[in-house]
């Protein structure tokens, strides 16, 4: 990449100001010269046609000025430099664990708790673009949604089909962190991460959270675990006889479950309990988790003198060869 021109010896430019002196003496120079030879009448010349060589006669004076203006410029030793940067990303890993069960549902969130944990996520993926994401999401039972990858587009599409009740309704807390990590454990990142997401209790799957916890920490990831859901009650919508209505249902998260793994991965427990607390929480896990960049810059100066100071050379040969062979004067 090149940069902009600078100069060795700028002070050298100050010389620059004698070029518009030149031509002001020149132009009145001129003006003041007298024909050596006078004639009370000029008929006889009028027929006579105008050489080419009146029009270029100021051409000797052109050339040589613009020659002292590159010596001068050349002096002052203009320079341009060339820059490099080597730039190395430190990778993070990160698989979103998300549930997805009926509980999600509740509208202490809005619209509800699993639409408002999806636009957060998505929003955390777009600020992040030079990592690998991936997405399980867990209930009953626990599936990949999409394995680890650079296509933020596609992961942050899939987020749209991600409905509550599309596999088997509970909370098999144990096996959405396994999976996530059985995702990571063959990273060759420097950093791996699960962002695992609740609002109940375990209470199906066939992995405890704790082994699943364990098993995390041998792979060296790290788990920040989110509670989602209001203290106390929480409204729900109830399928009745007159149609779907709201009923206030008991929040029941395990945090002290949540705290544990996170303790034991050196990771976090957050409690969102509204849109604004889960966004805060996406924006300190953003900040605690951030790509290392190392930036090494090479920069070369690259001397721009010498085409100057030979075309200079040149315009002084082609003044001097011109003003002893077609331009050449005769005075008395």
């Amino acid at each position: 990449m090149m940069d902009q021109i600078t100069f060795a010896n700028p002070d050298f430019l100050y010389g620059l100001l004698v070029v518009p002196l030149a031509l002001v003496w020149y132009f009145f120079r001129k003006n003041k010269q007298q024909a050596y030879v006078q004639f009370s009448d000029t008929t006889l010349f009028s027929s006579f046609k105008t050489s080419w060589k009146v029009y270029f006669r100021h051409s000797l004076f052109a050339l040589r000025w613009l020659a002292i203006t590159l010596l001068i410029i050349s002096l002052a030793r203009p320079q341009t430099s060339s820059s490099k940067q080597n730039m190395t990303i430190e990778g993070i890993d990160i698989i979103l664990s998300l549930d997805v069960s009926g509980s999600m549902l509740a509208r202490d969130l809005k619209p509800d708790r699993l639409e408002a944990s999806k636009d957060v996520a998505r929003e955390f993926i777009q600020k992040r673009p030079n990592d690998r994401i991936g997405l399980v999401i867990f209930s009953g039972e626990t599936f990949t949604q999409v394995p680890l990858t650079t296509d933020h587009s596609v992961l942050k599409n899939m987020f749209t089909d991600i409905k509550s009740g599309m596999i088997e309704d509970g909370t098999a807390i144990g096996d959405g962190l396994a999976t996530a990590v059985s995702r990571l454990r063959d990273s060759k990142a420097i950093s791996k991460v699960v962002i695992l997401l609740t609002d109940g209790v375990n209470n199906a799957g066939s992995v405890d959270p704790m082994t699943a916890a364990e098993i995390a920490k041998v792979f060296g990831i790290r788990v920040y675990t989110i509670g989602v859901g209001s203290y106390g009650t929480a409204p729900y919508p109830v399928q009745t006889p007159f149609g779907i209505q709201l009923r206030d249902m008991k929040v029941e998260i395990d945090e002290a479950l949540l705290q544990d793994i996170a303790v034991q991965t050196d990771g976090k427990y957050f409690r969102a309990t509204s849109n604004k607390k889960l966004e805060e929480i996406y924006q300190e896990i953003d900040q605690l988790e951030r790509s290392k960049i190392d930036v090494t810059e090479f920069k070369r100066k690259h001397e721009e003198f010498i085409p100057l100071a030979l075309l200079a050379l040149g315009l002084l040969l082609l003044e001097f060869i011109l003003r002893q062979t077609v331009l050449r004067s005769v005075t008395a």
